[in-house]
């Protein structure tokens, strides 16, 4: 390679939690640098969230966490050609990799949801990654049949 390899960059834990994972998530929700906005409407989506689960004993950030872990693929296809043939190789994908995609896609469902206000989309998905169903859930388990549909050329990996 002919640059280094550039620094991975330290990301401050939030006010509140205290958790890394917790900015990382805000840093993806975030519009045009309006950090504080996205910190409101994520802590007021942990909030809904956490009513709309009264009979659940954990805490909005356990239960947030859990729907993280949920909506997260282990799995993905990236295409390879060989020869003439472009194939779907399924590979294993890196933990940094798995955090960063799982936070993504559920903002992306959060923000495709009807709903009044963004907190309130986010809650919804949030409850429903929890509860294993929805946008996000779905979109896991489609990449994780894509991978199985395409094991076949798993030796094709590199």
């Amino acid at each position: 390679m002919r640059k280094a390899k550039p620094k991975k960059r330290v990301v401050l834990p939030d006010p509140v939690f205290n958790d890394v994972r917790v900015s990382k998530f805000v840093n993806h929700l975030m519009y045009d640098g309006k950090k504080s906005i996205a910190y409101s409407i994520f802590y007021s989506a942990l909030e809904i969230a956490k009513s709309k689960l009264p009979n659940e004993e954990k805490s909005a950030l356990e239960i947030w966490k859990k729907a993280l872990e949920n909506i997260t693929p282990q799995v993905e296809v990236k295409s390879r050609r060989v020869g003439g043939a472009t194939f779907q190789v399924p590979t294993e994908i890196r933990p940094d990799r798995k955090e960063s995609i799982s936070m993504k896609n559920l903002i992306i469902y959060s923000r495709k949801r009807g709903g009044k206000t963004m907190a309130d989309k986010l809650a919804a998905e949030i409850v429903d990654a929890f509860n294993e169903q929805g946008g996000a859930f779905k979109r896991k388990e489609d990449m994780h049949k894509m991978a199985e549909a395409n094991r076949a050329f798993a030796h094709f990996r590199f």
